[in-house]
Formats: C-alpha cells, sequence, structure tokens
C-alpha cells in the first residue's frame, strides 16, 4: 500500500520541491504551511506518517509535535534548521521518533520515512499485536495504550518503545544498560537519565504510585521489574 505523509513547512518552495520528491519514490504527500492546515488535512486524513518542521510561525514545531502526541498515534519525523542538540533531544523525548537537519538531501529523508514505517509495521515472529495487562490493553501496531474504561493514553515514541520492553519481558529485572539497548532507535540520543525519565512518565500515565509503585518497581542496584502477569 502506499505511505502517505504529511509535511508540514512553512516555506512555500521546500512544500512543492520537496513534496514532489516525495512523490517520485511513490509516496503520496500532502503539505501544510502552519498547524491551522496540519488539523484540516489530519481531519480529513488518513495519514501514516507527519514531517513536520521545528521553525513555523505562530505553532512552533514542538507545540505542534505535542499536540499529535496528544491526539494522534502517528509517527513524526521532525527538520530542524538548529545546528544545538538541544532542540534534537527535546523533539524526541516529547515523542518524536526521528530528526532530520537541514540542509538535507531529500533521498536521506525518503530512506528515513521509509525507516520509521518499517518499524512501526514490524511485528517479531511470535509477537502478537495486543497485550493486556492489570487493566490495561496495549496495541503495539496502532501505537495506543487503552484503559479499562477505554480511554486513549498517548506514548512519546520512548514510552511506546519502553512500554514494549517491560510487556515483552515482564517478570524480569531489566538492567537500565538492557534497557538503553532494548529502546535505542536511529536518531535518539539515550543515557540511563533518560530512561529513568521515561519510567517515571510512563508510571504517571499507568496510574503507578511515584512513592510505591506496583507496575513497574524499581529494584535497588538492579534495574526496573514490570510486576504483573501480561496476556496476548
Amino acid at each position: 500500500m502506499t505511505t502517505r505523509c504529511l509535511l508540514v513547512d512553512d516555506d512555500a518552495e521546500i512544500r512543492q520541491t520537496l513534496g514532489q520528491y516525495l512523490r517520485g519514490f511513490g509516496l503520496d504527500c500532502d503539505t501544510a504551511a502552519d498547524g491551522e492546515q496540519m488539523r484540516r488535512l489530519l481531519k480529513a486524513g488518513p495519514f501514516d506518517l507527519v514531517v513536520l518542521d521545528l521553525m513555523l510561525p505562530g505553532e512552533d514545531g514542538l507545540a505542534l509535535l505535542r499536540w499529535l502526541r496528544q491526539h494522534t498515534s502517528l509517527p513524526v519525523i521532525m527538520l530542524t534548521a538548529r545546528g544545538d542538540p538541544v532542540s534534537r533531544i527535546v523533539g524526541l523525548e516529547m515523542g518524536a521518533d526521528d530528526y532530520v537537519p537541514k540542509p538535507f538531501e531529500p533521498r536521506e529523508l525518503v530512506a528515513r520515512i521509509q525507516a520509521v514505517i518499517r518499524r512501526g509495521a514490524r511485528q517479531p515472529e511470535g509477537e502478537t499485536r495486543t497485550a493486556t495487562f492489570s487493566g490495561w490493553r496495549f496495541d503495539r501496531m496502532a501505537r495506543q495504550l487503552l484503559s479499562a474504561d477505554d480511554v486513549a493514553v498517548a506514548l512519546s515514541a520512548a514510552e511506546y518503545r519502553l512500554l514494549c520492553a517491560f510487556v515483552d519481558h515482564a517478570g524480569r529485572v531489566l538492567s537500565r544498560d538492557r534497557l538503553l539497548d532494548l529502546t535505542r532507535a536511529p536518531g535518539t540520543e539515550v543515557n540511563d537519565r533518560s530512561i529513568d525519565l521515561a519510567v517515571s512518565r510512563l508510571r504517571t500515565k499507568l496510574g503507578d504510585s511515584p512513592k510505591e509503585p506496583r507496575l513497574i518497581r524499581t529494584i535497588r542496584g538492579e534495574g526496573y521489574l514490570f510486576d504483573t502477569e501480561v496476556q496476548r
């Protein structure tokens, strides 16, 4: 099936030339100049992926990324002209799946789009699409976490990868180094601190008490334990 992507950039020339280039590689590409157009097109959807410029007038790319993570499970690739790594790290921690610094070769963007789509579609042998635990339902393909009341909880890319690791290794203690290996993705910069932050955020979204967590337990000197039965 054709991948349908939405390119959000305020530069009309980039929208035209890059949009044409992506279509030349078989991608169905729509374009938007700002957040308002982006929301209107997403409502008309569906799309498989969003390519989002960081530097936008009005609502910037990070504000739109926050909105996307709250309202959709679409993969997001950020385009950034900023040279400092902080902007990229913030974007990745907020839920971007990858980033491409400007200027870039359009072919690189095509490769990254294809890689992100492959990661989202890949399902390891023997792995089921849906897992349930402690009243929660986790749909890997849709990247969606649903409560017992069918309320969707938005997950950042880091939280999604972390929950996948915990679900796959429920009942086993995972060290921070092991979690780094299990959650690492192209374009991301992770360390012990980022693992701890992702665990803290995931605990909050799961309603796990920060003082006495029952789902994601800290095992002193060893790592973390996903202490619940997972059904697939």
